[in-house]
C-alpha cells in the first residue's frame, strides 16, 4: 500500500480519551503488523503527516519516537524515517495477519491449547463459580454478614504496621506460627495425628486437590470417587488425565466393597467420610475401616476431604478418617475459606511424611507460596480466640437456619420434595417425591431469583466410556444452600420454591438423567 494511501485510511478520535499521539501509534503499528507497510518503507517527514491528519507535528513526532524506541521504525537524522528492515514480512498483501490467525485459532475450541491444556478447559472438567449478589439457595456460601471484619482488619492493619521483614519470600509449605496452631486444633477437634511439619498450607483446598491428582497419578491411573461427588475434584483429576471410577455411596458412604470388586487397580481414592459432597450422610465406621484396610494391602493413597466439619449439628465434630489410619495412606485435606469467608483462599493438607518433601517441592512450582499476610491475621484470629467464637456462633446460627428450611419444606413441600440429611454443613439436598424435570425447575427459578443446583450436577464423570458422563441411582432434585440466608428470607424462598412446582405443568416431565 502507498503511503498516500494509508495516511487517508487513518483515522483519529479527538473524543476518545486516549492521546493522539498514541492513537497515530496504535494505527502504524497495527499497519506494520498487518503487512499494509512493509520493511524498508519510508514514512513521509512529521510535517507532512500532521497536514494531511490536522494535528500538531508533536503528536506526530511523539508517535514516532514510541515506534522507534520499540523496533517498529528506524530513522536517521537527514534521511528520514523507515519501516525497520529488520522486521519480517509478516504477511503477505491481502492475507490474515497473524494477529487475526491466533484470534481465529483461540476461538477454535481452544485448538491453539496443548493437549495437557485441553484437559483444563474441556467443558467436561469445568468447575462452577459463583457470580453476583447472593441468591437463595446458592450454595457451600457463608453468611459474611456474620464475620467479624473489623477484628481481621485490626489484625491486619498491625501486622502492616509491624511486619518486622516477614513479607518477603517465605516457606513454601507455609506460615510456621500457624502450621504449629493447626496442629493443636486438629488433634483437639478432629483426632488428626500430625506435626506442624506435616502440614501444607494451600491457596484453598483445590490447590490441594490439583496437586494431589497431578502428581499421585500418572496419566490413565485410576481413582475412586464418590457418585455422586464434589465437581472440584473431577475437574482435578480430568486436568490429571487419570481415569476416574465412580463408586455407588448409600447411607454409610462409599461402597468400598463394590469398589475394591469393581476397581482393584485404583491408586487412589478421593472421599467426604464426615459430609458426603452433595448428599450429606457420614460414613461408617465399619466403611471407614474397609478404605483403609484396602489403602494398606494395596499400597493407595486416600485423600479426605474435610470441607465442612465445623459445622456438625447436634453433636460434636466426628473424629476424622485420619485419627484410624496407622500406616499414614491417608492425606487430609481442609480449607478455612468455608468457616471465614471464601475470597481468603486459605486451605491445607496434612501429609504422610513420605509425601511432604515432594508435594512441598510441587506446590513451589505452581506460586511459590500461599501469600503470607493472611496466614499471619489468621494465626492472631485463632490464637487470641476468634476463631473458636465464630465457630461456635455461626454453628448454632446456622442450625436454627437448617431447621427452619426443613420446617417449611415439611409444611409447604412436603407433597414435592423429601429432605435428605441434616447431620450439619451449609446445604441441604431434597429429593424430588414427583417426576419432575430438573433443568426446567432450575431455569424457572432464575426467572423467580432464585440460584437452583440440581443433583445432576454432582453425577458427571467426564469420559467415561463415550457415554454422557452421569451415574448414580439416587433420585434427582436438588442442593439449597440456606447458610447464608436469615429465617425471613428462608421463608420466603420456600413459597417461591413452591411456586414452581404449581406454575408450569410442563415442569412434570420425565426427571432429569441422574
Amino acid at each position: 500500500m502507498h503511503v498516500s494511501s494509508l495516511i487517508a485510511r487513518i483515522t483519529l478520535d479527538r473524543q476518545h480519551g486516549l492521546p493522539l499521539y498514541r492513537q497515530l501509534y496504535g494505527e502504524i503499528r497495527k499497519a506494520i503488523l498487518g503487512g499494509q507497510m512493509l520493511p524498508g518503507m519510508q514514512l513521509p517527514p512529521s510535517r507532512e503527516f500532521c497536514v494531511a491528519l490536522g494535528i500538531s507535528r508533536q503528536t506526530v513526532l511523539n508517535a514516532y519516537d514510541q515506534l522507534l524506541a520499540e523496533g517498529y521504525l528506524r530513522g536517521t537524522v537527514g534521511q528520514g524515517t523507515f519501516v525497520n528492515e529488520d522486521l519480517p514480512a509478516l504477511v503477505e498483501q491481502g492475507k490474515s495477519t497473524d494477529l487475526q490467525l491466533a484470534d481465529s485459532v483461540t476461538a477454535d475450541n481452544g485448538k491453539c491449547i496443548s493437549s495437557r491444556g485441553r484437559h483444563y478447559i474441556d467443558p467436561r472438567g469445568l468447575t462452577r463459580f459463583h457470580q453476583g449478589q447472593v441468591r437463595a439457595f446458592r450454595v457451600s456460601m457463608p453468611d459474611l454478614g456474620l464475620f467479624p471484619f473489623e477484628v481481621w482488619a485490626r489484625l491486619e492493619a498491625r501486622h502492616y504496621r509491624h511486619h518486622k521483614g516477614q513479607l518477603g519470600y517465605g516457606d513454601p509449605a507455609g506460615y510456621l506460627p500457624l502450621r504449629e496452631l493447626l496442629a493443636v486444633n486438629l488433634k483437639a477437634a478432629r483426632g488428626v495425628n500430625c506435626t506442624p511439619e506435616q502440614i501444607l498450607i494451600t491457596s484453598g483446598s483445590q490447590q490441594a486437590l490439583y496437586l494431589l491428582a497431578t502428581m499421585l497419578l500418572d496419566v490413565g491411573e485410576q481413582a475412586w470417587v464418590e457418585a455422586p461427588c464434589y465437581r472440584g475434584t473431577t475437574a482435578a483429576l480430568h486436568a490429571a488425565q487419570a481415569q476416574m471410577c465412580p463408586v455407588p455411596v448409600d447411607a454409610e458412604g462409599m461402597d468400598v466393597a463394590y469398589a475394591a470388586t469393581h476397581f482393584p487397580a485404583a491408586k487412589l481414592a478421593f472421599v467426604t467420610p464426615s459430609h458426603q459432597m452433595p448428599l450429606g450422610m457420614t460414613m461408617s465406621l465399619q466403611r471407614r475401616m474397609a478404605l483403609l484396610d484396602w489403602a494398606q494391602q494395596n499400597a493407595a493413597w486416600i485423600v479426605e476431604d474435610d470441607y465442612d466439619s465445623e459445622y456438625r449439628f447436634g453433636s460434636s465434630p466426628l473424629a476424622s478418617l485420619q485419627s484410624l489410619d496407622t500406616r499414614q495412606c491417608v492425606i487430609y485435606v481442609g480449607t478455612l475459606s468455608k468457616v471465614l469467608f471464601p475470597s481468603l483462599r486459605l486451605g491445607y493438607m496434612v501429609l504422610p511424611e513420605k509425601l511432604r518433601e515432594s508435594l512441598i517441592q510441587g506446590k513451589s512450582v505452581i506460586d511459590k507460596l500461599t501469600a503470607v499476610m493472611p496466614q499471619m491475621v489468621l494465626t492472631d484470629f485463632i490464637a487470641e480466640g476468634h476463631f473458636g467464637r465464630h465457630i461456635k456462633r455461626t454453628r448454632k446460627i446456622y442450625a436454627e437456619r437448617q431447621a427452619c428450611l426443613v420446617n417449611c419444606i415439611r409444611h409447604v413441600l412436603n407433597d414435592e420434595l423429601e429432605c435428605g440429611a441434616q447431620d450439619g454443613g451449609l446445604d441441604l439436598a431434597v429429593y424430588f417425591k414427583k417426576n419432575r424435570d430438573e433443568e426446567r425447575i432450575i431455569q424457572a427459578g432464575l426467572a423467580l431469583g432464585l440460584e437452583l443446583r440440581g443433583l445432576s450436577h454432582y453425577v458427571g464423570i467426564p469420559g467415561q466410556a463415550g457415554q454422557a458422563g452421569q451415574f448414580g441411582s439416587h433420585p434427582p432434585g436438588l442442593l439449597l444452600g440456606f447458610a447464608a440466608l436469615d429465617i425471613a428470607e428462608i421463608e420466603r424462598s420456600v413459597m417461591l420454591l413452591a411456586s414452581l412446582f404449581n406454575q408450569d405443568p410442563h415442569t412434570a416431565h420425565t426427571a432429569h438423567a441422574a
